[in-house]
């Protein structure tokens, strides 16, 4: 479904991906894991048109989009959740959501959209119980769960999820990463950064170890996590691989 091929990019003089290539199939849970300042945030913002690659070249679904700009990639199904969620503070939660329907067919926009709506607020029920309250009131996870919502009102086929669980408390963190699972079953694609390296594993069904700009490593979780190098660099001393039980 998306094919990354010797991808690289620059920040001024500095080069952050050195020739990336990958690729994530369709129904797939891809994450992309490494340390901070790795470049997983610069590839997500590369795929979806944020930021310019110097050299490679990028397929969705066989057509070649590295250079389309952002909203060409989201009336073609792929969409970037951003590190930070960058909802719009002022408005409601009904008139971020419905924000993020602008793509849909104009003729069909409003029935479109409020069907949608219904699927995440299925998903989020809290959106539900706040759609009249300013964004910028909810908490940190109801806004995460706001920003995600958002991106699946324009119905993608393919989601790139940059750090959903940044700063939320253990219990919000897992039922973001839950229904992330839940796309998936749903038949949204999706490509995670995540700064938790196993808790990404463990929802994922390949995952790619990018380090100073460089894929590294590429395995399924069971691989990975038999890697004494990947343990060591992400999941601490005292992990315990709980799939050898």
């Amino acid at each position: 479904m998306l094919r990354v091929k010797n991808v690289s990019a620059y920040y001024g003089n500095i080069q952050v991906l050195r020739r990336v290539t990958f690729h994530v199939n369709k129904g797939e849970i891809v994450s992309l894991i490494g340390g901070n300042g790795a470049g997983k945030s610069t590839l997500l913002n590369v795929i979806s048109g944020l930021h310019p690659p110097s050299a490679g070249t990028i397929f969705f679904e066989r057509q070649e989009i590295h250079k389309l700009a952002p909203d060409k990639m989201v009336r073609l199904g792929l969409l970037q959740v951003p590190e930070q969620r960058q909802i719009f503070n002022s408005m409601t939660v009904t008139e971020n959501l419905e924000l993020g329907s602008y793509s849909l067919p104009k003729k069909e926009q409003k029935r479109m959209a409020k069907s949608q709506r219904q699927e995440i607020y299925a998903l989020f029920p809290i959106l539900q119980e706040r759609a009249q309250q300013r964004a910028g009131t909810l908490s940190g996870g109801e806004q995460q769960m706001l920003s995600i919502g958002r991106a699946l009102m324009a119905r993608p086929r393919m989601l790139l999820l940059d750090e959903p669980s940044l700063g939320l408390a253990p219990l919000v963190a897992q039922e973001i990463l839950e229904v992330t699972c839940k796309l998936r079953d749903n038949g949204t694609t999706v490509l995670l950064v995540e700064q938790n390296a196993q808790t990404a594993l463990e929802i994922c069904d390949r995952a790619y170890v990018l380090e100073a700009g460089r894929i590294v490593l590429e395995g399924t979780p069971h691989e990975l996590l038999a890697n004494d190098e990947v343990r060591r660099a992400f999941l601490g001393k005292d992990y315990k691989e709980k799939w050898e039980r």
